[in-house]
């Protein structure tokens, strides 16, 4: 077959014209991936804007936008965190009506137990603390506080409508077993040795403890076989009216 000068120049050109085809569509992907890389992330409230700045701490060029009404410290991170973590219907115990954290009120900020559950030292029973307690303190706090937590606004209402706050108890003994937290507290009982490392957690709960006997019989707490054996430990009376009366 005789081809003419016009088609050979088809013939080489083709291949070329293909192959520029390729670089160009090459370089707009690569461009679409670096101009996907450079994605500026924005902030949409106070704890998103504490999250990007971590993360472009860690990776300097990721580039992010924080809008200057979420510009600010309060609340803090760790209010952030601990207020999530509180929130987390998946971690142990019970959902609050507000996502109170003693972990970040008694670990963090160092609050005394009786701070809030006042005359435990004095009383039966440790109570819960009024919402005039928490209002001394949360009054004082900034707006953004409220703007970003809704358990602040929850007990704002709650002050304002003059109703307690309907906490869900974690703790509950059967009404023939009568525990006075005054005389444990007198005794020198530290609240972990019943209550767990409550300093740690974000959200209360009932933190598991069994004891085996030598007969490897179990009791959990708060049954009666781990109490008697926390008297028979410190040397507490194990006679049954002081606990039953």
């Amino acid at each position: 077959m005789v081809t003419t000068r016009s088609q050979r120049r088809l013939l080489f050109l083709g291949p070329i014209s293909s192959l520029l085809a390729g670089v160009a569509l090459l370089a707009v992907g690569s461009g679409a991936g670096r101009a996907g890389a450079e994605e500026v992330l924005r902030a949409t409230s106070v704890c998103e804007a504490h999250a990007l700045k971590a993360r472009q701490a860690e990776d300097p060029k990721l580039q992010i936008e924080i809008p200057k009404e979420f510009d600010t410290p309060w609340p803090t991170a760790a209010a952030c965190a601990s207020y999530l973590a509180a929130s987390d219907p998946d971690s142990p115990g019970p959902l609050q009506p507000i996502p109170f954290s003693h972990k970040h009120h008694a670990g963090l900020y160092g609050i005394d137990c009786q701070y809030c559950h006042s005359n435990t030292d004095r009383a039966p029973s440790a109570g819960v603390p009024p919402v005039e307690l928490c209002m001394g303190c949360h009054q004082n706090f900034p707006a953004s506080y409220d703007q970003q937590f809704e358990g602040i606004r929850t007990l704002k209402q709650h002050w304002e409508e003059k109703k307690p706050i309907e906490w869900v108890q974690i703790y509950r003994l059967p009404e023939y077993v009568q525990f006075r937290h005054n005389r444990h507290l007198a005794a020198g009982v530290e609240c972990q040795r019943c209550h767990g490392p409550i300093e740690e957690m974000d959200k209360v709960y009932l933190t598991p403890d069994t004891i085996w006997w030598p007969w490897l019989i179990p009791s959990s707490k708060p049954e009666m076989g781990w109490c008697i054996n926390c008297h028979r430990e410190n040397g507490a009376s194990q006679d049954c009216t002081r606990c039953h009366y």
